[in-house]
């Protein structure tokens, strides 16, 4: 029987997050050999693993990547079965890289590549939760003007990232996300344009309804129904709401005429999950 290397036993036990009489175990069974170990391991433990995909991952953590030349950003969420693993430095380093790589992806929403696959199978191992990945989206400059701002809440399970153009300073843009994570109402779009058409039809016929209840004259009931619209796209499009800041000015007046926001996106961890 080969000697077992105490030094690769550690090793083995920081690549894996495993006992440390489970990697000597490894070694001993492939002879010494930590890079057979290892791949011993994680075929052995992966297949295990994949028998708890059915486990709920309702924890995790939201982050936020941007390009070093400005030129892209992307937004991922990575969930876990409990808050303690999701609050692990090693969780933590996992969805920052995630995050990176997604920056070299085809733009919009995408499905986990290998190389990211790989980073949560290792998460898997060492921690022995379904770990997975919830989304992913990737935005790519529209021009030459576009600019990002990101804003990733203090405990990781809500972030936000703007894609804005035209004269928008960092700072503005970073206090735009803060407010996006939270305005309450929480903003459905960043013009009235924007709000989804249903959403629209179905407060507009809640309006009517109580202008027609109220017996006002068919003038003063239209009145009230736009006046009510007004108020309606003033609480949840963007541009429209009072910064949370500082309720005296709206989103648009502190990102002035100089700049707009095209797009934005407001993520919580386990949001839309099945």
């Amino acid at each position: 029987m080969a000697a077992i290397n105490a030094k690769d036993v550690m090793s083995l036990r920081n690549k894996t997050g495993l006992a440390m009489m489970a990697c000597k175990k490894a070694l001993i069974e492939a002879d010494g050999d930590p890079v057979k170990a290892e791949e011993n391991l994680r075929k052995t433990l992966k297949g295990k693993m994949d028998t708890k995909m059915d486990r709920a991952a309702g924890e995790g953590r939201i982050e936020v990547a941007m390009s070093g030349d400005g030129s892209s950003a992307a937004i991922v969420e990575l969930r876990a079965e409990t808050d303690f693993t999701a609050k692990n430095e090693k969780f933590i380093e996992a969805t920052k890289q995630i995050a990176q790589l997604a920056l070299g992806m085809e733009p919009g929403s995408t499905e986990p590549t290998a190389e990211m696959s790989s980073i949560i199978d290792d998460l898997r191992i060492s921690t022995g939760e379904n770990i997975s990945v919830g989304r992913i989206e990737k935005f790519e400059n529209a021009g030459d003007a576009t600019v990002y701002g990101q804003y990733v809440h203090h405990d990781g399970k809500t972030g936000v990232l703007i894609q804005a153009e035209g004269e928008v300073g960092d700072e503005v843009l970073r206090q735009v996300a803060m407010h996006v994570t939270a305005a309450h109402p929480r903003p459905l779009g960043v013009t009235p344009d924007d709000i989804p058409g249903d959403m629209v039809e179905k407060e507009r016929k809640f309006r009517i309804e109580q202008a027609v209840e109220s017996g006002k004259p068919q003038e003063i009931a239209e009145k009230m129904v736009e006046g009510g619209m007004r108020k309606f796209f003033a609480e949840v499009a963007l541009l429209e709401q009072a910064f949370v800041m500082d309720p005296s000015k709206t989103i648009k007046e502190l990102i002035g005429s100089g700049g707009s926001v095209k797009e934005f996106r407001r993520w919580e961890v386990g949001e839309g999950a099945e």
